[in-house]
């Protein structure tokens, strides 16, 4: 956190725009308080990354909800490259004025340049490739600006910063902490599988308690969240010598068909 700090606030002062990519899933979840004050000085794009894998009502409340604290946002599925035209726009609406004085002073209109910082795992090299079209090329060091800065030109008039630019989630409570290990933001050493698991077997039963009745063959939805998962591993055929669930496969099963997204569209906000 302290070096991704200190990199950010050094990338800052080079360049116009900030790229905030959030996991549509749950995008508060994926959020720095702390670190969106140190780039704040800037314009800020919020993206919600992964819309495909996010339940559309609930991602439309999440764009509704930034629009009013005042940022410009935009949803990519940046696996299948849908939604960059928006990004792109919302990129060139918001270097127009600064072009515009560069022009009236008699100066050349440089390429804006750009910072895109999120949290771990949120599709930053799919979202960086998908906007680019093709293989970014580098542009080499800039005059004025601190040596060993490498840019990548993603278009003729939009110049990215080459840094991690990771920017790590300030974990509030232990809801908060469980959103993001389900969306395997912050290390597997952080959890236990099974908890995580039986978080999202509470979210299947209280919200999609079909996925739980045909994905995986439960028949009472109503047992408590520990029979569920046992269920599961029963229907699937994860058991142990003399017929107990193995819970660690079926606990790592239902966490990698959320991140996959095979359970269908599914958010957590």
């Amino acid at each position: 956190m302290v070096k991704a700090r200190r990199e950010i606030e050094e990338n800052i002062k080079l360049v116009d725009i900030v790229i905030v990519l959030l996991d549509a899933r749950a995008p508060m979840a994926c959020r720095n308080p702390e670190l969106e004050k140190m780039i704040r000085q800037k314009s800020l794009i919020m993206v919600l990354n992964k819309i495909d894998l996010a339940d559309a009502q609930a991602a439309s409340r999440s764009k509704e909800h930034l629009k009013k604290q005042g940022y410009l946002v935009a949803a990519m599925d940046s696996a299948h490259c849908r939604g960059s035209k928006r990004v792109l726009d919302l990129t060139k609406q918001v270097y127009a004025p600064l072009a515009e004085m560069m022009l009236r002073k008699g100066r050349r209109v440089r390429p804006v340049r750009v910072m895109v910082v999120g949290v771990p795992n949120v599709g930053k090299s799919t979202f960086l490739n998908c906007l680019a079209g093709r293989k970014m090329a580098r542009v080499g060091e800039k005059p004025g600006v601190t040596r060993g800065k490498q840019w990548l030109r993603i278009r003729e008039d939009i110049e990215l910063l080459d840094t991690p630019g990771l920017m790590w989630p300030k974990i509030e409570d232990e809801k908060q902490g469980l959103k993001l290990a389900l969306l395997n933001i912050i290390g597997e050493n952080a959890y236990q599988e099974y908890n995580v698991a039986l978080y999202l077997v509470e979210l299947l039963k209280e919200r999609h308690p079909d996925v739980l009745r045909e994905r995986y063959r439960v028949q009472n939805v109503d047992l408590p969240v520990e029979d569920i998962l046992a269920a599961i591993a029963a229907s699937r055929g994860l058991l142990q010598k003399g017929g107990q669930p193995d819970l660690d496969k079926v606990s790592r099963l239902v966490l990698q068909e959320y991140r996959r997204g095979t359970m269908g569209s599914i958010s957590l906000e």
